[in-house]
């Protein structure tokens, strides 16, 4: 029972954090999950992080579910959902009944744009991080230039190429690469 506490006000403490979506919460994440609480490691939250990418919902949300899973199973998952859920919530529901009155002041409208650059500088720490311990060697490389390419520029393409055909694209190629990799070793063994 302590663990899954433990787990809940944790959670909600992120949660209430949560400015600016999964991205620019990974360095948060790192810091409460990785290196304060021992909970996962660096590699595990990237790979939660991914794997929260594709799959519906908030990707931050979808990090707790994992990390709950991990530590207690599925009364774990719950309580860290719930717990992620509770303070976000809490805040929506108060800025919703206030902001309307207060939306058209100057100085609201400020605090949102310093908001936004921040949210801004805190994804793009999240995109380094990740982009050092992704792309790692020329094939990594060569596969973020592609992915990128079709991603940006689909847009100028007679088809525009869904993300989840993108991602999907790129699991398929991470584990082709991975194989060849692997038999190239073996290969060099013999």
């Amino acid at each position: 029972m302590k663990d899954l506490w433990e787990l809940f006000v944790t959670f909600v403490k992120i949660g209430c954090v949560n400015f600016g979506g999964g991205y620019a919460m990974l360095p948060l994440l790192e810091r409460e999950l990785v290196d304060k609480r021992k909970w996962t490691t660096m590699d595990d939250l990237r790979d939660y992080f991914s794997i929260g990418q594709c799959t519906p919902g908030i990707i931050a949300l979808n990090v707790s579910t994992f990390i709950g899973e991990k530590r207690a199973g599925v009364k774990g998952a719950l309580v860290a959902t719930l717990g992620f859920l509770m303070g976000p919530i809490a805040i929506i529901l108060a800025i919703a009944a206030f902001l309307t009155n207060f939306a058209q002041y100057e100085v609201v409208q400020h605090a949102f744009a310093g908001i936004r650059v921040c949210v801004c500088v805190l994804i793009i720490q999240a995109v380094l991080k990740l982009w050092k311990k992704s792309v790692v060697d020329p094939i990594t490389l060569a596969m973020y230039l592609a992915i990128f390419a079709l991603h940006a520029f689909s847009g100028w393409l007679s088809v525009k190429i869904p993300a989840a055909v993108l991602v999907i694209t790129a699991g398929i190629l991470g584990i082709v690469f991975s194989r060849l990799k692997n038999r190239k070793a073996e290969g060099g063994k013999a």
